[in-house]
């Protein structure tokens, strides 16, 4: 097979076979198949802004046509671990990316995890989100950060990611498998959206079923059970009773806001240390005003535009836009009572009148109160309920207009950017709610931002606030070979734990979490 790479094309032109063979050299004749590996837009030129793909091509005689333009290359594929019986079902606790991957390798294998969720089921979870959103009645139990999908779910669905890893086209082939459109696989930045994404983890956890998998929504790990250093069980909370699980495999796929269940592993003896994480607002603006700073005139043919922005600030912080959502939403993501956390959604169109990115500071150790394991939880949940407090008590969201944020002027101000944060903002600063050095780094990078992206800091745009759940202020320590925690059959896995940032690089920890269960077992099989 040769891939043939930069292929330009200028839309409303479409890829097709005469391009193709033009640019790697190959006869159109000799060409019997061709398919996309990979599309994505240079923008770098807002006066030439053109679609750039890489094409794999079956074609006669291939090595005659190697060329610095097309290369040959064999196709890799994922090929799990042989399956091995495992003594006892494992046990997996969370179903987000980490969580579920992780089950269905395991259900694939034959093993028949049992999965249990503290939320709802992805149908129930989305009506107890909704509600939230339009009356502000916070479900603890089931809300953005909790229920079948994990915090992922109510997300862009982003599957963009910096790892290098043959597992991610495993992950890739199985959204596509469950639902998703197999533009996935070739876009530089995939995403699904949030609408499609939640038929898609159902769909996955009735194959995990129909494998003979369990799932117990509604059932929280509240202890585990050790014997002799290693897992001997697990006990679960279930509508205020509990009950014990017999198992020698437990898989904390939790997810970063799981934070009483920190709490129970720290008291139950399991090592875990801080972990530097970030905080800021989600900035929005006119999803058109993107598209045309980013786009050019040429936005028209291209859809709803995305930006990643960074700056290392003099006084060594850096402030940087993550899980820019175009089209989309803010949306109100809390978890626990009398707290306020924003995060960014958007739907698969991207069509929203909106577009918005969470700006960010880093925090790091030294940022929090003392050396306690979860020191940064409680620094989250201080801006949390700061947070509460200053927009009224109700869930509504602190906001703030840049240009007022920025101390200028507001005699020309105009309401060109309407909050989408539900159940609604209430006008007010920021100060209150972040300590100094957090509002002091976020007004000096919104403007180092806007040097390199003209236009971020229109005065005119809304910021929303606060974004603390944006990673895990906690690591669960594992082995870097095994990946147990020093108790023997305990998994940390994913971005609760501290092992990914993302849907991406939680589905492949997840997985990777899957390949060490089977190896554990084979080395106690063969001693």
């Amino acid at each position: 097979m040769l891939r043939v790479h930069n292929i330009k094309v200028h839309p409303p032109n479409v890829l097709n076979l005469e391009q193709i063979s033009k640019t790697g050299g190959i006869p159109a004749e000799k060409i019997r198949a061709y398919k996309i590996s990979r599309q994505a837009v240079d923008a770098r030129r807002k006066n030439d802004v053109h679609m750039v793909y890489s094409v794999d091509v079956e074609a006669e005689e291939e090595q005659r046509y190697v060329s610095p333009k097309a290369a040959l290359v064999k196709e890799q594929r994922y090929v799990p671990p042989e399956g091995r019986t495992l003594s006892k079902r494992p046990l997996v606790v969370g179903s987000g990316p980490a969580g579920l991957f992780c089950a269905l390798m395991l259900a694939y294998g034959g093993h028949a995890p049992i999965v249990i969720e503290r939320g709802y089921d992805v149908d129930k979870r989305r009506g107890a989100v909704q509600r939230f959103w339009e009356t502000g009645v916070l479900d603890e139990q089931s809300n953005v950060q909790f229920g079948e999908g994990g915090a992922g779910t109510f997300s862009d669905g982003k599957l963009t990611t910096g790892i290098r890893d043959i597992r991610c086209r495993r992950v890739l082939e199985e959204f596509c498998r469950f639902g998703a459109g197999e533009e996935i696989l070739y876009q530089a930045k995939p995403h699904i959206g949030t609408d499609r994404l939640i038929s898609i983890v159902k769909n996955m956890r009735l194959e995990i079923e129909r494998l003979g998998g369990v799932f117990r929504f509604g059932h929280k790990l509240v202890g585990i059970r050790q014997r002799n250093n290693r897992v001997a069980g697990a006990v679960i909370e279930q509508q205020g009773s509990t009950y014990e699980l017999e198992t020698e495999d437990v898989v904390l796929a939790i997810g970063h806001s799981a934070r009483d269940t920190f709490e129970m592993l720290l008291d139950a003896g399991v090592s875990m240390e801080q972990k530097a994480f970030s905080v800021g607002v989600r900035i929005e603006h006119p999803r058109e005003m993107i598209d045309r700073i980013q786009y050019g005139p040429a936005h028209i043919y291209y859809g709803a535009a995305d930006y990643k922005l960074a700056a290392h600030l003099p006084e060594g912080r850096g402030v940087y836009t993550f899980c820019m959502c175009p089209g989309g939403q803010v949306v109100a993501a809390a978890s626990e009572r009398g707290c306020v956390v924003t995060n960014g959604m958007s739907y698969a169109a991207r069509d929203g009148t909106n577009s918005n990115a969470a700006v960010l500071v880093g925090v790091t150790p030294e940022d929090f109160a003392n050396g306690h394991p979860l020191a940064g939880v409680q620094l989250q949940r201080e801006i949390e309920q700061a947070a509460f407090r200053a927009a009224g008590g109700t869930y509504r969201a602190p906001a703030q207009m840049v240009g007022t944020f920025l101390g200028q002027s507001t005699s020309n101000y105009k309401h060109t950017v309407f909050p989408t944060y539900l159940p609604g903002v209430e006008w007010c600063g920021f100060d209150a709610v972040f300590p100094s050095f957090i509002t002091g780094a976020l007004k000096t990078g919104i403007l180092a931002l806007d040097r390199k992206m003209h236009g971020f800091a229109d005065k005119n745009a809304v910021l929303t606030g606060p974004e603390t759940r944006s990673s895990s202020p906690v690591r669960i320590l594992r082995d870097a070979d095994t990946l147990q925690a020093r108790l023997q059959g305990l998994y940390p896995c994913g971005e609760g734990a501290g092992y990914a940032g993302g849907i991406m690089s939680a589905a492949v920890d997840g997985i990777r979490v899957f390949e060490a269960i089977l190896r554990r077992n084979e080395h106690v099989k063969r001693n």
